[in-house]
């Protein structure tokens, strides 16, 4: 169960982390422009917030464990992302962007999954 938890932490790090960094190194005009439509409805401020979300859950999942350092914030870092996606999925569901929920939705059970391993009555 571990090895897996680490996969999927480490899978969750890498994509967090690179969509993070777009948005908090691109302008919102390029963000938009190159098919990130939704950054529309946020401020700047918004989407960087968001870049900032992602790129601190990110590391999140990885350091706490690897340094053995508040190893429980792995979890709370996996709650944080799935958390995060909900609300991803709540934007899309108001848009009524149905077909562009899969990603959000894989990316929420991998971070609860995480968040389960990681907190849950199997990790004592």
């Amino acid at each position: 169960m571990n090895i897996a938890l680490w996969i999927v932490a480490g899978l969750l790090a890498v994509g967090f982390v690179a969509s993070g960094g777009q948005k908090l190194t691109q302008s919102k005009e390029r963000l938009v422009a190159g098919g990130s439509w939704w950054a529309e409805d946020f401020g700047t401020s918004g989407v960087k917030t968001i870049g900032l979300l992602e790129v601190a859950g990110a590391v999140g999942l990885i350091l706490p464990a690897l340094l053995d350092i508040a190893p429980v914030l792995v979890g709370l870092a996996g709650l944080g992302l799935a958390l995060l996606m909900a609300g991803a999925i709540v934007f899309h569901i108001r848009y009524r962007e149905f077909k562009t929920m899969a990603a959000p939705a894989i990316l929420l059970a991998m971070a609860a999954f995480v968040a389960w391993g990681r907190l849950g009555p199997e990790s004592l």
